[in-house]
């Protein structure tokens, strides 16, 4: 089992009420909360199904975007980084979550300038690939490539497509050495050196899934991506996001997931 898909815990945050005043690159509508809230349980069930000890915190209602908890911090199996969201009214809710995070790693690491935001970033089984997008700037890769060298960790920075909101918009880890992207994303040569399934056209949001343990966890609605996935060897837990997606959230973004050092 390798550190970048085996995981023992993960934490989630309940969608608050207020998530309908969330942000979003293009306006469909105000999610449904009850909808939200309950395909956020579907979620936490599919994790916990996997047996990892998943903790739920409690609603933020000061901050609309909180349930996007990924966006927060950097979690190692060497320690975690409390990030600095680029959107300023995200900011927040990094302060909330290292307290959350002292519990498991003792003290956390503090982004001490620029800004990133954990979607942005994608950890493999040979690097750390950091997207500069409109929330991750160059300052803010910089110095989280300080922070993981010296727990062993190269970092390397990558263009997110400027019509991406975040790098893991357009990509995420099925194995070690092997990605799903979109074609997008692969086409800018990024990717070299993995094995890239590419999502089929018209299904770029399923680019978006995590592998926790021996499950893909994958929105629903994409019966190609997810077909490909099964005859790939993959075991496909799908969820849905109709209302996440309202506020460009996807199935990476609801969760942290980690292994905390042992002891």
């Amino acid at each position: 089992m390798h550190p970048s898909t085996h995981f023992t815990h993960a934490i989630c945050r309940t969608p608050p009420a207020s998530a309908v005043r969330g942000l979003r690159a293009v306006d469909t509508g105000a999610p449904d909360i009850a909808l939200l809230r309950a395909d956020h349980e579907a979620y936490v069930a599919a994790l916990r199904a996997t047996g990892a000890r998943v903790e739920v915190l409690a609603p933020a209602e000061d901050f609309p975007d909180s349930l996007f908890v990924e966006d927060t911090a950097l979690c190692l199996p060497q320690g975690a980084v409390i990030l600095t969201p680029g959107a300023p009214s995200r900011r927040g809710e990094a302060e909330l979550m290292a307290p959350v995070l002292e519990r498991f790693y003792g003290e956390v690491t503090p982004l001490p300038r620029g800004h990133v935001e954990g979607g942005d970033v994608l950890v493999t089984g040979r690097e750390i690939l950091a997207g500069l997008s409109a929330r991750t700037d160059r300052a803010g890769v910089l110095a989280l490539a300080e922070i993981v060298s010296g727990w062993g960790y190269t970092l390397r920075a990558a263009e997110t497509p400027p019509d991406v909101l975040h790098f893991k918009t357009a990509c995420s880890l099925l194995a070690p050495e092997t990605l799903l992207a979109t074609r997008q994303l692969a086409a800018t040569g990024c990717l070299a050196g993995y094995e890239v399934l590419e999502v089929p056209a018209g299904e770029e949001a399923a680019a978006n899934a995590i592998r926790f343990n021996d499950a893909v966890i994958l929105p629903a609605g994409f019966p190609r991506t997810a077909e490909m996935l099964d005859k790939a060897g993959y075991t496909v837990a799908e969820i849905g996001n109709e209302q996440a997606a309202k506020l460009d959230g996807g199935m990476s973004c609801l969760s942290l997931r980690f292994s905390p050092p042992a002891g």
